[in-house]
């Protein structure tokens, strides 16, 4: 999850955001370098008072500086086109679950069971424990098992939401009357945060997304347990 003072983005808990990580240092490299040529030119304009005619009028550099720009485009556009269909691909998922935005909570159905969901509410602050996070837990946690393709409906009861959690690179918005799709994979176990990325009112940022993945085994003991307990 993100800490204070961070500089970059969050560690990658899935291969999509793995590649989202890699596009961005790919693109901010490429922005670094066109700014250092930019200031380059900028200082060189101003601090000398020579001309050189050649710069003044040639053919040559009006070309270079037409199609050096295109092919910059070309190298930013071709990964993220393919990135973009990477993240749109939902292949064959092992475990489809319904998320669903209510004011101000989630609740989530694990479609795959005959009666397998619950609400997931923020935690209060006065009643975290220690090593929690404040505004960021949640009393019920979406669990998912390891290395599985999991499928996430995404619809709401009320207004606009959004389900977003950026350890996983997964962001889709939550329309009332319209189920959206996304899918992800995870890399490791862990716990990642994620939160309501829609204003969707006065208790928008109470309304936390815990994912919780852990080995297949795990998942299915807890998968029992919450089914004898429903």
């Amino acid at each position: 999850m993100a800490h204070p003072t961070q500089l970059g983005l969050q560690d990658a808990a899935s291969p999509v955001m793995e590649e989202l990580l890699h596009f961005h240092d790919h693109a901010l490299m490429i922005v670094f370098l066109i700014s250092t040529l930019v200031l380059y030119i900028i200082v060189a304009m101003v601090s000398t008072h020579l001309t050189n005619k050649y710069i003044l009028d040639s053919q040559e550099i009006e070309i270079i500086w037409t199609i050096l720009p295109a092919v910059i485009l070309i190298l930013i556009a071709l990964p993220s086109l393919r990135i973009l269909y990477l993240m749109d691909e939902i292949n064959d998922p092992h475990i489809t679950i319904k998320a669903m935005g209510h004011q101000w909570y989630w609740s989530y159905e694990y479609t795959d069971y005959e009666d397998l969901g619950f609400d997931s509410y923020m935690i209060p602050t006065q009643d975290l424990t220690p090593g929690q996070f404040r505004l960021l837990e949640a009393d019920h946690r979406m669990v998912v098992p390891l290395d599985s393709p999991v499928r996430v409906l995404v619809s709401a009861e009320d207004v606009l939401h959004s389900w977003a959690v950026p350890a996983l690179g997964v962001k889709m918005d939550a329309v009332p009357g319209r189920l959206n799709q996304t899918a992800f994979v995870t890399s490791r176990p862990g716990v990642f945060y994620g939160q309501c990325s829609e204003i969707c009112g006065a208790n928008h940022s109470f309304m936390p997304i815990v994912v919780e993945v852990v080995p297949l085994e795990h998942f299915e003991n807890w998968s029992s347990f919450m089914l004898q307990d429903a």
